[in-house]
């Protein structure tokens, strides 16, 4: 870019080198240069900053040279790198005087201007612009005729009114004046620092005669002059008396008066607007009723007041609700159901309960039924289930956070009496929804919290109860606003947190983490081939095994949902895109070995089933975040008193359910061939590995009993067992809930037999049968049940020989 940088120049050098140039000291080539913002005249110096590569070339070529240039004003600003068409015809020949060259690589030159020329025709634009130019001739006026005279006068008079009615201009300015002698230097200066577009600037260099040049001039210093008296007198107007409170309304004095003078819309014309919106807007009866009272109010304020913006914001607002502005629900259900099973895979309980909720608004038409609320862990798909939703009723679809809100007025809003009153976040979303039955999610409604300033989840009772949100009050919109067309969905990741009598007004649909398998098939449908999408690869590019896709869902990753997932699988498709971008070798199919190598160091271990051959250490099933894994329970025996050791960072429950199992043992020691003086002259010690992860809950109970059991008998644990379930005082065996996700952990870890409580055996039934190819159940009623099938009768090697000593009675 090329641009003027003088605003406090004074542009001033001895007349007498002006139009100094011949014709015949100029080269047939003249090199052109491109100026914005500003017009050169003859006998004026201006800096000016050059940014172009072309223009730099331009300056140091012909600095090195005559230093003589030709300068044009650009006609379109925008051009950043300007054609012939672009340029005005007519110039002014410069003399470079000085170059520098700045930090930041930029050029300043100072140039001087000297004689007017046309351009005759351009001859190249590289390496920069050049053309073939004609001189103007420059006829000196007759310094002693009255008509210059008086020209001149007038022109030095209007100089010196533009300098007094403008403070911003330097004093340095005036001196200048006086020491211009010269007629057309004096035409040319003012000219170079007149306020007007660049346009009359060039209207005033390409006007040949000097005396009509200087007539010109003059008519835009006139103009100059009248916007200088009304701006003044706008200042004189609002500032007559002003004092420490009137001096906060002074802006919005000076835009009046300058609305006024303009013929501007005042705010009458606007309230006018504003009220023929209302009419034309779908108001329900009381809302209208309250809109012209409101406006009627505004009427009456003085548009000076600080309350009338706010008065004005607020009528707008009211405007911009979409009050009886509703979509039109699509209840096609199979084409719900496609899009349903298209965004997501898997789910299907909970993808039916959406399909019967939404056949029931179908057959009733009315929205007035249980909010639903989808519970899970994260990166399960609860958000992107509400815009499937969205997209198969074909609503508008909203979304608003509320994890960390601890302010009721965030959803009820403020009274607009306060100072930066706003309105609260459900009708916000809803404004910004443009509709009054949108999809509307809100997000983590488990993540509210409550102090000082009241308590959120209360005032969203209000807004969740079907009985009730057909007149919402909002603090600030002070009507009452029907959200009964709205369908609410809220998602969570734990139920403890929910205020009780929130969660009973929502049906909560639980959405458990994807098993192994299903994160394979999501991968493999939906994750590579958006991966691929937004890499710029397409399939035939690099394609993954299924191993590989396991070898990054169990080595890499491990949670309920599938974004780390997705990020792995990102990571690997990045790697190839490097290599197809760089043109290097790749390889095309993806390989666990592939996986390893562009990822790096694994970072989880499976847990594999670890033998049968050392007495007290029984394979159990455990349900995580993460979904299912196997857990080890050892157990081991020393001299003592009798003494109980539990470790594993055990909860409460778990600690329990050892307490349990070793009493049951005690209890029926006989029937196990235990001899009871045992139990006090060894102490026991029940250890859970993975002890920095915390461990709870029951299902761990036959687990501890069967290990404590062989420890005591010293007897093998059957191959390749695991088991899950709760154990009672009385021998009873109770079902545990995660099945699923533990029978898959269990298959993976190359478990053969489970042993559960028979009711969970409807748990099996849910789960597809591809999944548990290979295992067989033991379904059990008690812990009887369960010894019989785990304990085998050959010891282990080595068998532990208690001694022990007879007590006296």
């Amino acid at each position: 870019m090329v641009q003027e940088d003088s605003e406090e120049f004074i542009q001033l050098i001895n007349p007498e080198q002006e139009s100094d140039l011949k014709p015949e000291d100029l080269p047939e080539e003249f090199s052109i240069l491109a100026i914005k913002n500003t017009v050169l005249f003859p006998g004026v110096v201006i800096p000016i900053t050059v940014t172009r590569q072309k223009s730099i070339k331009l300056i140091k070529k012909a600095y090195q040279g005559n230093r003589i240039i030709g300068v044009i004003a650009q006609k379109n600003k925008l051009a950043e790198e300007p054609g012939t068409d672009d340029l005005y015809r007519s110039g002014t020949v410069a003399r470079i005087i000085k170059m520098l060259v700045l930090p930041d690589g930029n050029t300043t030159i100072i140039i001087q201007g000297k004689n007017r020329f046309d351009i005759k025709e351009y001859i190249s634009d590289e390496p920069f612009l050049t053309a073939k130019i004609e001189l103007k001739p420059e006829i000196q006026l007759d310094r002693k005729s009255k008509e210059v005279e008086a020209l001149v006068q007038s022109l030095k008079d209007s100089a010196f009114k533009i300098l007094k009615l403008n403070p911003e201009i330097p004093q340095e300015a005036q001196i200048a004046l006086d020491n211009i002698h010269s007629t057309s230097f004096l035409i040319h200066f003012l000219s170079s620092n007149l306020n007007v577009e660049v346009a009359d600037k060039q209207k005033i260099l390409e006007t040949n005669n000097i005396s009509d040049r200087g007539t010109l001039l003059l008519q835009y210093m006139l103009k100059e002059i009248q916007m200088l008296e009304i701006k003044h007198e706008i200042q004189k107007k609002v500032h007559t008396d002003i004092d420490q409170q009137q001096r906060d309304y002074f802006l919005r004095q000076q835009i009046r008066v300058l609305q006024d003078e303009l013929g501007f819309d005042g705010p009458d014309k606007e309230i006018e607007k504003l009220r023929k919106r209302g009419a034309e807007k779908k108001l329900t009866p009381a809302a209208l009723l309250h809109f012209n009272k409101e406006l009627d109010k505004l009427q009456r304020i003085n548009p000076q007041a600080a309350e009338f913006p706010v008065a004005m914001n607020y009528v707008e607002f009211m405007l911009d609700l979409p009050w009886e502005e509703f979509t039109t629900d699509v209840f096609d259900l199979k084409r719900a159901k496609k899009i349903l099973d298209k965004d997501h895979f898997g789910l299907e309980k909970v993808k039916t309960r959406i399909l019967e909720y939404l056949a029931v608004l179908k057959l009733k038409k009315d929205m007035k039924g249980p909010i639903l609320c989808l519970y899970g862990p994260p990166g399960v798909g609860k958000t992107s289930l509400g815009k499937s939703i969205a997209k198969s009723l074909q609503r508008n679809y909203i979304r608003m956070s509320l994890g960390g809100l601890h302010d009721e007025a965030e959803i009820r809003g403020h009274r607009k009496t306060y100072v930066g009153a706003m309105p609260g976040k459900i009708l916000l979303n809803i404004k910004k929804a443009k509709s009054s039955n949108p999809v509307f999610i809100l997000d983590e409604i488990d993540k509210v919290r409550s102090d000082f300033r009241g308590d959120p989840s209360s005032a969203l009772l209000e807004v969740l109860d079907p009985e009730q949100n057909n007149a919402f009050g909002d603090n600030y919109l002070e009507v009452e606003y029907d959200l009964s067309k709205v369908l609410f969905i809220a998602t969570a990741n734990s139920l403890d947190t929910i205020h009780p009598a929130l969660r009973d007004r929502m049906e909560i649909i639980e959405l458990t983490g994807y098993t192994v398998e299903e994160k394979q098939q999501i991968a493999i449908k939906h994750l590579v081939p958006k991966q691929l999408k937004e890499h710029g690869l397409i399939p035939k590019d690099v394609s993954f095994t299924k191993d590989a896709i396991l070898k990054i869902i169990e080595s890499y990753t491990r949670e309920s949902g599938v974004r780390n997932l997705e990020r792995k699988i990102g990571s690997v498709i990045r790697n190839i895109a490097k290599s197809v971008a760089m043109e290097e070798k790749f390889e095309k199919v993806i390989t666990p070995k592939l996986v390893v190598k562009i990822l790096g160091v694994e970072i989880f271990d499976e847990e594999l089933y670890q033998g049968n051959e050392i007495a007290g250490v029984v394979t159990g099933l455990a349900w995580t975040q993460v979904g299912g894994d196997i857990l080890f329970v050892e157990s081991s025996v020393s001299k003592g008193k009798g003494a109980l050791t539990l470790s594993g960072q055990l909860g409460d429950v778990m600690k329990e359910s050892a307490v349990a199992a070793l009493s049951y043992l005690k209890s029926n020691a006989a029937s196990l061939d235990i001899d009871h003086r045992v139990f006090q002259q060894y102490d026991l010690h029940v250890h859970v590995p993975s002890g920095a992860v915390p461990k709870d809950g029951p299902s761990a109970g036959i687990t501890m009993l069967t290990s404590l059991a062989s420890i005591f008998t010293q007897r093998k644990i059957k191959e390749n067992l695991a088991m899950t379930g709760e154990i009672t005082l009385r021998g009873k065996v109770l079902p545990v809930g995660g099945i699923k996700e533990k029978i898959l952990a269990a298959k993976r870890s190359g478990i053969k037999e489970i042993i559960l409580s028979a009711k969970n055996k409807r748990d099996i039934t849910d789960i597809e049968r591809q999944y548990i190819k290979g295992l067989s159940f033991h379904y059990v009623d008690t812990v009887d049940d369960v010894l019989k099938i785990a304990l085998l009768k050959d010891k282990v090697k080595k068998p532990l020989k208690f001694e022990l000593v007879d007590t006296k009675a």
